[in-house]
């Protein structure tokens, strides 16, 4: 059971992860009812964990683009990008150091991830409704001030159901980048901000599993590197024909449910998430 279980979340982390969806607002809401073994700390550090492997998906799929060294490279082009995602990173660097405590306490419940997602999917339409400019066809047109401003409107990812992916393709997409180039800066910038944000969790959650706890691990992470792979040259192929319109409605549905569902469990005492909402 541990196993199906574990199969199901690392599905939604690959799924989610690199959609403009909040794969966090999905997980929260998900995880009181697929607990993992017999407390919830591993849970937690399951969750975790597996966004390692979709990190090395991002690393896979645009090894070409990535590795300075490839002979179809421009060596100074590609270091350049690196400078671009590292500037891009600050930002969610010091604030995430700085909030990150505060914003998981109080923050982490079904009524803030509701109402992020519902703003940040009605964000995603009215965006798309308007003609924005793209001054910047290509991530390697970027400058270091249009990626520290990306990285500024990260930010507003470490509130659970904002949606890293969606922050920055806004947010790239507003500073005047095509929707491929904001797609994949989004891409790149994933790298060092959820390993950067992995690296605290484990810190404050350890590694004391037992035998069977790591083949679980183990088994999530493949699935979460082969789902988030899928899904990123899904998302590559999906921009070049459509929008993120859909995206924008599946949002706002699914943050009215949450909200309804939680009427229902006020109103009648019939709860679904086992997290209660702060008050």
């Amino acid at each position: 059971m541990d196993f199906f279980k574990a199969f199901l979340l690392a599905v939604v982390e690959g799924v989610t992860e690199f959609l403009p969806i909040s794969s966090t607002g999905h997980l929260i809401l998900l995880e009181d009812y697929l607990q993992l073994g017999t407390h919830k700390e591993f849970t937690d550090s399951f969750l975790v964990i597996i966004q390692l492997p979709a990190i090395f998906s991002v690393v896979l799929y645009f090894w070409r683009d990535l590795w300075p060294f490839h002979r179809h490279n421009n060596t100074a082009e590609v270091l350049r990008l690196w400078f671009l995602t590292a500037v891009a990173f600050l930002p969610a660097a010091v604030f995430g150091l700085l909030l990150h405590d505060w914003i998981k306490e109080i923050l982490f419940h079904p009524v803030p991830i509701a109402i992020a997602l519902i703003l940040g999917g009605a964000l995603l339409i009215l965006i798309e409704r308007r003609e924005y400019p793209a001054r910047f066809p290509t991530v390697h047109h970027l400058g270091w001030r249009n990626a520290l401003g990306i990285g500024a409107i990260q930010c507003l990812a470490m509130l659970p159901g904002t949606s890293r992916s969606a922050a920055t393709i806004i947010g790239a997409m507003l500073l005047g980048a095509g929707r491929g180039a904001a797609a994949e800066f989004s891409f790149f910038l994933a790298v060092p901000t959820m390993l950067g944000a992995t690296t605290i969790e484990l810190l404050d959650s350890g590694f004391a599993f037992s035998r069977r706890e790591w083949l679980v691990l183990l088994f999530g992470s493949l699935v979460s590197f082969a789902v988030a792979y899928g899904v990123i040259a899904f998302l590559m192929r999906f921009i070049k024909k459509h929008t993120f319109t859909s995206f924008g409605y599946y949002r706002i549905a699914l943050g009215a449910l949450v909200l309804a569902l939680l009427f229902v469990c006020r109103t009648f005492h019939v709860c679904f998430f086992a997290a209660a909402p702060p008050s």
